[in-house]
């Protein structure tokens, strides 16, 4: 027998057991080693079926709640995932974010939002929402994720979660009590890592579910890329309005880049795992951002369970080497997200995953459309959905990483998972902030920070 099993064996010794899509543990071990057994058992996790078209179905009314990039690329994600939406609402906080979308949805897209549905303002969450939509994106900044999220709860519309899901502790609670909420309404809410909806990923988690690298014993996770978009301070900004424009830049709107950033590779490893870390050991620095109040560097050591490590590593700076994967290492073997392999502990390729034979069969492999197509599949069907509570944790390591690093303490789960923290000002609205309090942290001191 072959020493690679690629995909075309992939799917047809899932055929042969009867489980299309999911790989056989007793095939597997067959075609690794004697006495493979798996992490989990089939049908304690969930498999999304990654078609290249939503189901047809009802028509659907749509909205978008924060206008910005992110929004603008997520609805028409949406819109090419499935036939029969129609986007009827739009909000943001400023009105030419709602402007561009609007004229673009029109223009490239055939969508004309009615002018008395673009909504301005902190409320205009609410207005989308109370308008009479089906599904709601929520590509806010992320603070403001919670507390949208439980509205559309409990307005019984199913959501769309840009990742993270939250930028603190209190978040993280609202955000996972949400979820059962939602759950129990029958709602679907899917969320934005999108690698659980990406093929290769899928594929490599369900083998290694089935055992094919036995145990697993560590890992690494990587997002070492080049400087974000930031904002320069325009005449007639507010403090709240600077802030939010360049959100990506400071800790209480973004959670840092840790979360709003690194949070999908931390998710690829705890997904892979199916646990979450029990402690972390941090440190970051800032070297080079030039607006915000957040680091530019992380890396941590995150432990689970038996001991095993994780170390994670994130960087926005221009000029270094840069490396976006994730490496899951076990007892008989280790995958890679990088050439998206499995190997055996000699290095020989057990695995690859085939791209010839998935462009045969598929036309759409973009993740960023195939987790709508996964989104409206539910919806359509009646089905309950829940990506909120893995995102949440998810969340909530880098959030633990985060402070680890800001403190140069060891954080644990069940102390950061309870902690009294909360960004969101008690205000929200257009006008001064205390900038006095947004300032750098600096591990090791008792208060944790300094100014610039």
């Amino acid at each position: 027998m072959s020493k690679t099993l690629n995909r075309r064996d992939f799917l047809s010794y899932s055929a042969m057991i009867g489980a299309a899509g999911i790989a056989g543990s007793t095939v597997l071990a067959s075609c690794t080693r004697k006495g493979t057994l798996p992490l989990r058992e089939k049908g304690s996790y969930y498999v999304p079926d990654l078609m290249d078209k939503a189901i047809d179905g009802k028509p659907l009314k749509a909205g978008v709640i924060g206008c910005g990039g992110r929004g603008s690329g997520a609805i028409v994600n949406l819109l090419e995932a499935a036939d029969g939406i129609t986007v009827t609402a739009l909000g943001d906080t400023y009105p030419d974010r709602v402007e561009a979308l609007r004229k673009n949805l029109k223009e490239e897209h055939g969508q004309d939002v009615p002018e008395d549905h673009c909504f301005v303002g902190f409320d205009a969450y609410k207005k989308v929402i109370d308008s009479g939509v089906d599904m709601v994106i929520l590509t806010t900044p992320p603070v403001f994720r919670p507390m949208m999220f439980a509205y559309a709860t409990e307005k019984g519309v199913h959501s769309f979660l840009e990742k993270p899901v939250a930028v603190d502790s209190k978040g993280y609670r609202q955000v996972m009590a949400t979820a059962k909420q939602a759950l129990a309404k029958g709602l679907s809410v899917v969320t934005g890592v999108q690698r659980h909806h990406e093929r290769p990923y899928v594929e490599a988690f369900q083998l290694i579910q089935d055992g094919i690298i036995g145990e697993i014993t560590g890992g690494n996770v990587y997002w070492n890329g080049g400087m974000l978009w930031y904002r320069e301070r325009k005449p007639g900004w507010s403090d709240m309005e600077y802030m939010i424009r360049d959100w990506v830049n400071w800790k209480w709107l973004s959670g840092d880049h840790i979360c709003e950033q690194h949070v999908h590779n931390i998710d690829v490893f705890m997904w892979m795992t199916g646990k979450q870390p029990l402690k972390a050991v941090g440190m970051g620095s800032r070297q080079r951002r030039i607006t915000g109040d957040q680091y530019d560097n992380f890396s941590v050591d995150f432990v689970f369970e038996n001991d095993v490590h994780l170390h994670s590593m994130c960087r926005q700076i221009d000029g270094c080497a840069n490396n976006v994967s994730e490496f899951v290492q076990g007892t008989k073997g280790c995958w890679n997200s990088q050439d998206n392999t499995i190997r055996d502990l000699k290095g020989n390729i057990i695995w690859q995953f085939d791209w010839d034979a998935n462009n045969a069969e598929h036309t759409q492999n973009n993740p960023y459309v195939l987790e709508h197509v996964d989104w409206v599949n539910h919806i359509r069907r009646g089905e309950a959905h829940d990506e909120a509570t893995y995102t949440a944790q998810s969340t909530l390591a880098g959030v633990m990483g985060r402070e680890s690093a800001y403190t140069g303490k060891e954080v644990d789960w069940d102390t950061i998972s309870a902690a009294d923290m909360d960004y969101l000002p008690e205000k929200l609205e257009n006008g001064p902030m205390d900038m006095s309090k947004y300032l750098v942290a600096i591990p090791g001191t008792p208060q944790g920070n300094q100014t610039r």
